[in-house]
């Protein structure tokens, strides 16, 4: 018991001393930080050109016109109930606003990336539902190949029986095993990412794939934030003082665990990810900019709302991802936790000061909540919405590039404050 005392005490010392200096050996680079190769044009993937629902609470169709056969896998989930459809890789060329109104056993459906490489139609369900036929139909007399899913009404007791054991609600572990990441394994490093010591600072663009995220006069979240993220990475990159890593920088969606291990693989001095909030009608109209940070008790009403909303995200690409099991005690992660939010708060608070003289900030521009994207134990980190997108006035900025330029620069600003003055003590502490 002692021996093991003196373990736990030791482990403590070195993530305590990881989260003070993350700086230190941020050399060691994960595939992720690699810009992906240009991507095979849009026109030789499957394009689908339409959709529909056909039916009623009995018995629902669902047609995808599609310009070739595909290949597929469907599957039920349960709480909530949803079916799930894979396949390739397929350009999506639906009219818009496709799959938000339902019919009969489907309440709305939503498409997209999931992944390189593979596509997901998730449908969410009125009520347990059973997968009666599915298949592919050949392109025949002029009309498209199509892909058709029908759908016929279950009890909840069939509904269960029917899913795969992994589905199945009471068979599912408390700490199920993590799913392979999206974000690629570690490659080898190079000589020239051994040789580079910057700090590696992580710009995580929210949403992307099959979650659009917010929505508002034909502007998604996901795309809004991705332009702000590559300006941002951009402008970071100019100054050549930090090893910059995008979490996405295509429209690809990243599990929320995924984006932490990014953070964490590098071991990456900053982490900030960037949101776009909405506002429903009947809640009212709000504006400007927010920084968020992560606490076991939200700030407010609106902080929590959010909160529940960003940490649905995996579960509105068709599958919740169990957390990530701990591989150190609790409480030497509290420990290294606590250390970690002192320098997050430190950073938000620099961050508003910088973007207030530039950016128009919420009236409560600093909040915090439990945003599973921002629990990494031993990276400083930051969730910033920086603007609403049901607002008419934080849209027009949002798609504005000399407003993004100005929010970026101040963002960067703040970026170059915080990291100086930690790679100072570093270094007065070695």
């Amino acid at each position: 018991m002692a021996s093991r005392a003196k373990q736990r005490v030791l482990l403590g010392c070195v993530l305590l001393c990881a989260a003070a200096f993350p700086c230190a050996d941020s050399s060691r680079l994960s595939a992720a930080e690699s810009r992906p190769q240009p991507a095979v044009a849009a026109a030789n993937f499957p394009i689908a050109s339409g959709a529909r629902l056909a039916g009623d609470g009995k018995q629902t169709r669902f047609i995808l016109d599609i310009d070739q056969t595909v290949t597929f896998r469907a599957v039920t989930l349960a709480d909530p109930y949803r079916v799930v459809v894979d396949v390739p890789q397929v350009n999506f060329q639906l009219p818009a606003g496709t799959g938000a109104a339902g019919r009969g056993l489907v309440k709305a459906f939503r498409y997209g990336l999931v992944m390189p490489g593979g596509s997901r139609i998730v449908f969410d369900l009125t009520g347990p539902a059973k997968i009666a036929n599915s298949y592919v139909v050949e392109a025949a007399n002029g009309q498209p190949a199509r892909l058709v899913l029908e759908l016929e009404e279950v009890d909840r007791a069939a509904f269960v029986q029917a899913l795969a054991p992994e589905n199945r609600p009471e068979l599912r572990p408390a700490i199920a095993e993590a799913p392979p990441a999206t974000v690629p394994a570690a490659a080898p490093e190079t000589s020239q990412q051994k040789a580079d010591g910057r700090p590696v600072v992580v710009i995580d663009p929210g949403h992307g794939g099959i979650d659009n995220g917010t929505q508002s006069s034909g502007e998604s979240e996901k795309n809004l934030v991705l332009a702000f993220a590559l300006a941002l990475r951009d402008r970071l990159d100019k100054a050549g003082k930090y090893r910059v890593v995008l979490t996405r920088d295509d429209d690809t969606f990243i599990p929320l665990n995924d984006r932490v291990k990014v953070a964490r693989n590098l071991k990456a001095a900053l982490f900030v990810s960037i949101h776009a909030d909405a506002l429903p009608r009947a809640e009212g109209d709000a504006q400007g900019a927010t920084i968020y940070t992560l606490s076991d008790k939200a700030s407010d009403a609106e902080a929590q709302r959010l909160a529940d909303a960003e940490n649905r995200a995996d579960a509105i690409a068709g599958f919740n991802l169990a957390e990530e099991p701990t591989d150190v005690a609790d409480i030497l992660i509290d420990l290294t936790q606590r250390e970690t939010r002192t320098f997050s708060n430190r950073f938000a608070h620099l961050l508003m000061g910088e973007m207030k003289s530039t950016v128009r900030m919420h009236k409560h521009p600093l909040k915090s909540a439990g945003f599973r994207v921002l629990k990494a134990p031993d990276v400083p980190s930051v969730l910033v919405e920086i603007g609403y997108v049901s607002n008419k006035g934080d849209l027009e900025h949002l798609v504005s590039e000399g407003w993004r330029s100005k929010a970026v620069g101040s963002m960067a600003q703040a970026i170059d404050g915080f990291l100086a003055k930690r790679l100072a003590t570093a270094r007065s502490s070695n």
